[in-house]
């Protein structure tokens, strides 16, 4: 068998079988198959598509490309949720400490940021010395001890598709529906979780455009959860315009801090209590969403959400003062405040354009090797649906660069559509 063999068969559009399947991941995950050969390849699936059995036997191969954790004897039962990938998405750091705190432990295995996304793990390095680099017993112990985890991939779980996120973020093959599916569901089986609550992106700022889309995402990834033995939900949310206000990575983590203190934009608290709704109902903590939301909302309300964070951050290495003290963060040299060039009504705030901007002020990355600039990102004042005087605050720029700042500002603005008669906001969840 020959990895060229396998990619010309699914560049002709042909199935590939699982033995084809789990002969190119291993080939790839020890070295016998080149970098350039698995872009290839993952090319051809963008282009081609994979079927559900591909996409399963795909996921399971990466997932048995290293070692899949047993947790059951750790904890009565470990959730996780995952994000398929956004704009200002910051809903783990908030979500996961709300979950915790009601006593139904989380170990949750996170990616950095693909493309114009956010990457959780980018954003939890704003806390200096916080470590997203655990061993697998470092993570059992601390999933067992505190009862939350939040780390990166350890390399000895699913190692291909540590290799495969890092190579598709910069060779154009993130938005495949099978690559997405099999990289996400993968992580998950690996790292023990037993219920999974996926959050499924969709609009301009996602990788899945429409609601068709999505769905075709969200059924993949359920239909891969139950055949490996995990009870999995999907929830579709938007992802036109950016979640919350933040954009960036110090500036997600700070308006996290900020929601589980009991503020922060009223958009991604609603969306930090539904997700947590479903995690602690299919966790089993609650008997219905009613109570589960009750639940989250109260985690907050006596702040045991925002203590779990803390207890997050210092087990973790992190400076636990900054949890506290949201000033120490590092802040970026300019901040500039642009105005509204007319009065109306927003009907366009294009996430993409502004998750694009982010990774022009160094907030992502255009290199799979390039650093992240925390301190850079945008607020965003006003969303869809909202009315805004000319000169009236629109957003703000944190940059480090001066030119920079001038390029995303330019593109920045460029999100924005204005209209004379009012517009609705935008639904939170289609479903």
């Amino acid at each position: 068998m020959r990895a060229v063999d396998i990619i010309i068969k699914k560049r002709d559009k042909q199935e590939l079988t699982a033995q084809e399947i789990q002969f190119f991941v291993q080939g790839f995950t020890n070295g016998d198959i080149p970098d350039y050969q698995a872009s290839s390849f993952a090319m051809a699936v963008l282009l081609n598509g994979m079927s559900p059995q591909e996409t399963t036997d795909l996921t399971l191969a990466m997932a048995n490309s290293g070692q899949v954790l047993d947790l059951s004897n750790i904890v009565d039962i470990a959730v996780d949720k995952h994000s398929s990938g956004g704009v200002g998405d910051k809903t783990s750091i908030a979500v996961m400490p709300m979950v915790a705190a009601c006593g139904l432990p989380v170990g949750k295995m996170s990616g950095r940021g693909l493309g114009f996304s956010g990457g959780t793990l980018d954003k939890l390095e704003s806390i200096p010395g916080y470590r997203v680099d655990l061993s697998t017993e470092e993570f059992k112990k601390q999933l067992k001890e505190k009862g939350i985890v939040l780390t990166g991939q350890s390399l000895d779980l699913a190692p291909a598709d540590g290799k495969m996120y890092a190579l598709r973020d910069v060779t154009g093959t993130v938005p495949s529906t099978p690559l997405i599916a099999s990289s996400i569901m993968s992580k998950k089986i690996a790292a023990g979780a037993q219920a999974i609550v996926l959050d499924v992106k969709v609009g301009l700022g996602a990788f899945m455009q429409t609601l068709d889309e999505a769905r075709e995402l969200a059924t993949l990834m359920v239909d891969i959860g139950s055949l490996a033995g995990r009870k999995t939900v999907a929830l579709l949310s938007d992802m036109n315009q950016p979640l919350g206000a933040a954009v960036g990575n110090s500036l997600e983590f700070i308006e996290a801090i900020e929601t589980l203190r009991g503020g922060g934009p009223a958009d991604f608290r609603e969306h930090c209590l539904h997700v947590a709704a479903h995690v602690l109902l299919l966790g089993q903590r609650a008997k219905d969403l009613d109570e589960a939301r009750a639940l989250a909302e109260q985690s907050i309300q006596d702040g045991s959400a925002l203590e779990k964070l803390r207890v997050l951050v210092k087990a973790q290495g992190g400076d636990v003062s900054y949890v506290d003290d949201i000033s120490k963060f590092e802040r970026a040299k300019y901040v500039e405040v642009v105005k509204a060039p007319r009065s109306g009504f927003i009907s366009e705030v294009h996430a993409r354009i502004v998750g694009e901007a982010a990774v022009t002020l160094g907030a992502g990355r255009a290199k799979k090797d390039d650093p992240i600039d925390h301190a850079v990102g945008f607020i965003i004042f006003k969303k869809v649906g909202d009315s805004v005087e000319k000169g009236e605050s629109l957003f703000e720029i944190h940059a480090d660069d001066e030119a920079k700042l001038q390029e995303a500002r330019a593109a920045a603005i460029s999100a924005y559509k204005f209209r004379d008669d009012p517009v609705p906001p935008l639904p939170l969840f289609y479903g």
